[in-house]
């Protein structure tokens, strides 16, 4: 069985739409894969139309990823399983998603301090139905302004402490993982080692994220090393958390594949232990 529950769709910053990414799904031979946007539900509904016209033998997980802030990093919480109508997870949300709106208008203003003209409305279409992030900025650096590659544009504008960054006012990730559990979900820290942090900081992150309640850690994913992955799934286990596995999937690409990344553990319980999961 392929269980995928880390992936995007043009609804935040993923480049295929419900539709597309559940037809990919299929092609890739996942079983059960959760989309997860960033701080929005809105693409879940025409993912589920999908499903049940092109892979009905799909298990459709219901999330999202949410942006919190810790000390001085961006960290995100991923909610798998939630109730998306819930009111409480719906008005967390709507917060989200101006704070998005007012980032966006920052990181604009500051890209033309640097010489790039209307980013802003480039973004906007990039993004089109879904929520404007960073992504979208740095795909119009590299495609309006001669910036060579997405991580370029990062490295040099975008990323932490750079010229054009804006940190936002994120919530505190004890919030997120009270929204999400008042939705009916179990809060998953989103890919940890991916944000840059000494092995004493990554303890320290996953150490309070269980003090807040959270559930489950992703224990596997894209780019990791093998050593990594052990300490990682080590501090996992030291906690008696539950262990996610996820792509992070945005786009097909030779690095970032549906599907590719599955967990393989004696010692680790799964997030999804309880999900009665069978192949039809």
């Amino acid at each position: 069985m392929k269980i995928d529950l880390h992936s995007h769709t043009t609804f935040s910053d993923g480049r295929l739409t419900p539709t597309e990414l559940i037809q990919r799904a299929q092609t890739m031979q996942v079983n059960v894969l959760a989309i997860t946007d960033h701080d929005t539900t809105n693409g879940l509904a025409d993912a589920h139309a999908a499903a049940s016209k092109y892979y009905p033998a799909l298990k459709l997980v219901d999330g999202v990823e949410i942006s919190t802030s810790w000390h001085s990093f961006e960290i995100h919480v991923v909610g798998l399983g939630i109730d998306t109508q819930h009111p409480v997870l719906q008005a967390f949300l709507a917060e989200q998603q101006q704070k998005r709106e007012e980032r966006a208008a920052k990181i604009a203003e500051k890209l033309t301090k640097c010489g790039f003209e209307g980013t802003l409305e480039r973004a906007r279409r990039y993004a089109g139905v879904g929520q404007i992030t960073r992504a979208h900025f740095a795909r119009v650096l590299v495609d309006n302004f001669g910036v060579g590659t997405l991580e370029k544009a990062f490295k040099l504008y975008l990323g932490k402490g750079k010229r054009a960054a804006v940190k936002a006012q994120w919530p505190e990730i004890a919030r997120a993982v009270e929204v999400i559990q008042a939705a009916g979900g179990r809060a998953v820290l989103a890919h940890p080692i991916h944000y840059d942090m000494t092995t004493k900081w990554l303890r320290r992150l996953i150490n309070e994220f269980s003090e807040a309640g959270g559930d489950a850690v992703e224990a596997v994913f894209p780019g990791m090393s093998t050593d990594k992955q052990a300490l990682l799934q080590s501090i996992v286990a030291e906690h008696q958390l539950l262990a996610s596995a996820g792509s992070d999937f945005h786009f097909p690409g030779r690095w970032t594949e549906l599907g590719r990344c599955q967990l393989k553990s004696e010692t680790l319980r799964p997030v999804w232990h309880d999900w009665n999961l069978t192949v039809s």
